[in-house]
């Protein structure tokens, strides 16, 4: 058989191959030169050397640095200039864990250093493993490295961020959800919906929240502030990803939804409130919460009969 019948093919091939190579590797490579961005950062000694740390240990393997259009809830969009400092960058290519752009500044220092230690006593259910066996002046590295990631973004931007379809839903609305009348309507939709996993005043305290690694939300955090009308319409219709709320919007109507953004507006304060004990909804007990003030609401001691199950719930999971 003559070789020579298979040169020409074999040199298609590999000319094809190379193009590929070049059009998508080596040209961008060359091309592509972006501007920095305003959210571009310049690391700090300790910063850069948390960054070697974070690569040297294989933590980009399950996280991600990059926020996409289609990702509703991990913060502002990145933008190729937010990069141009990163040689080579971080990007990761698998969401195991969460994302981590704009992990800075969501959480304290020793939150932090908790959560390396082991995941677990902070992030129950987690399958990162500890780092405990890296040393203090490592660990304060990693976690300066991590408190950078989009830290920028954050202290201009809110935290969580409604699709920008659902503006939409605002032109269709029927119910004034700053009106007390559908806030009353909405306290009802409430306690028969939610109040077993987050509590009757929202402090993410119910019956069931002791069975839920992923506590469910604790509405008297102040974040909870920054929500709008829309964002409290789409967490109530699409619920939250990899908690155990779900998508009320495939079980209440429309208005009835609306009816619990009013309710649920009432509810965040300006101080975070601690529940010591989980609440039991006893039936016996629903015309006293029915009938609680709002001098009782802001009072910071529920008006349930309580039970001790078990330690008390974190801040709240789910938001």
């Amino acid at each position: 058989m003559n070789n020579k019948n298979y040169l020409l093919p074999g040199l298609v091939i590999i000319f094809s191959f190379g193009m590929i190579i070049f059009s998508t590797v080596l040209l961008p490579n060359f091309i592509f030169k972006p501007m920095p961005s305003e959210f571009a950062v310049v690391y700090t000694p300790l910063e850069a050397r948390g960054r070697k740390i974070y690569l040297r240990e294989g933590c980009v393997n399950c996280h991600s640095q990059f926020s996409r259009p289609q990702d509703r809830d991990f913060g502002p969009l990145v933008m190729a200039g937010d990069y141009v400092y990163e040689t080579p960058n971080l990007l990761g290519t698998i969401r195991t864990g969460p994302d981590l752009a704009n992990e800075g500044g969501k959480h304290p220092d020793a939150w932090h250093k908790a959560h390396f230690i082991n995941p677990r006593t902070v992030t129950p259910g987690s399958i990162m493993p500890p780092y405990s066996y890296l040393k203090d002046d490592e660990m304060k590295a990693l976690v300066a490295y991590v408190q950078s990631l989009g830290k920028k973004r954050l202290v201009k931007y809110h935290r969580i961020y409604h699709p920008d379809e659902l503006e939409k839903v605002l032109e269709k609305r029927k119910v004034n959800v700053d009106s007390s009348a559908a806030a009353n309507a909405g306290r009802g939709i409430f306690q028969q919906n939610c109040a077993t996993c987050h509590g009757t005043h929202g402090l993410g305290n119910g019956p069931n929240a002791i069975a839920i690694s992923k506590k469910p939300a604790n509405f008297s955090r102040p974040f909870f502030k920054d929500y709008d009308d829309v964002t409290w319409f789409w967490r109530v219709s699409e619920g939250v990803p990899g908690t155990r709320m779900p998508q009320w919007g495939k079980l209440l109507t429309e208005e009835q939804r609306w009816y619990l953004v009013a309710f649920l507006k009432t509810l965040p304060r300006e101080n975070e409130v601690y529940p010591k004990d989980y609440e039991s909804l006893d039936p016996e007990k629903w015309n006293e919460v029915q009938a609680t003030s709002s001098k009782d609401l802001n009072s910071q001691k529920p008006a349930m009969i309580i039970e001790t199950k078990g330690s008390p719930p974190g801040a709240g999971g789910g938001h």
